[in-house]
């Protein structure tokens, strides 16, 4: 047996030590291994054991889990991971779900929702506050506060800030950060991952790559938006002069 056998031997688990390894009932395991969602233990005489792959679907499915995606979405999503990816491969796509922020929405009732927010919420206030992206319906009478934009969103309500126009700039938010996520996804995969696959990088170190590099990403995005609107800024005024426009004054 040569030593690349050896240390694949090595890597093999149990069900019990996958169990542990994962945080996962035995139970949930093998209902996961029913649904396809993670294939079935390796055959050794009439035992069963597991790889690191087994170990990078099972985190990738409660990353999924933890973000809201039901059973149905989990399997689609796992339908298209490659046959042949890797658990590093796999554990690039789990880093890159995790959650921007550090912050956890927290889940609270309407009367909570309406107690911190010191006064009833209308439907539309609701409506509004969602498109802003800060409180989020998940089921009847339940919602996802974002309790550190709360006081903004419930700002921008009080200055009457039309329903129309957060649901219009929510559209522009989900349309160009959908194109951002995906180009950004590319980059790392094509230029950052060969690197660190070839070097050997564990997933759990692909993980803390991406974590170090989020807060950076989003710092530049703020960056390039803020750069964007000055020269926006500097265009429409620079039209308006030419068309003999008086620029926009804003009141004191």
């Amino acid at each position: 047996m040569d030593d690349e056998s050896v240390d694949a031997l090595r890597e093999l688990l149990t069900l019990d030590e996958l169990t542990n390894r994962v945080g996962m009932s035995v139970r949930n395991i093998r209902f996961y291994t029913t649904k396809g969602l993670v294939p079935p233990p390796i055959r050794r005489g009439r035992s069963g054991y597991y790889t690191p792959d087994h170990v990078a679907r099972l985190e990738l499915v409660q990353e999924l889990q933890s973000h809201g995606f039901t059973l149905s979405a989990i399997s689609t999503y796992v339908a298209n991971i490659p046959r042949d990816a890797t658990p590093e491969d796999i554990a690039l796509q789990r880093a890159m779900l995790a959650p921007w922020q550090h912050e956890a929405p927290i889940e609270m009732s309407r009367a909570d929702l309406d107690k911190r927010a010191g006064r009833p919420l209308t439907d539309e206030d609701l409506t509004t506050l969602a498109a802003l992206g800060v409180v989020f319906p998940v089921r009847r009478g339940r919602f996802q506060v974002a309790v550190s934009q709360l006081s903004v969103g419930l700002g921008l309500l009080d200055l009457g800030f039309p329903t129309e126009a957060a649901l219009a700039a929510a559209d522009v938010y989900a349309a160009h950060g959908r194109a951002i996520a995906e180009e950004l996804y590319e980059v790392f995969r094509t230029k950052a991952w060969p690197v660190y696959k070839e070097s050997g990088t564990s997933p759990e170190r692909v993980r803390e790559v991406v974590e170090r590099l989020k807060p950076l990403s989003i710092a530049s995005l703020v960056q390039a938006y803020e750069s964007a609107m000055d020269e926006t800024k500097r265009e429409g005024i620079a039209e308006r002069t030419r068309r003999g426009v008086p620029a926009p004054t804003l009141a004191p």
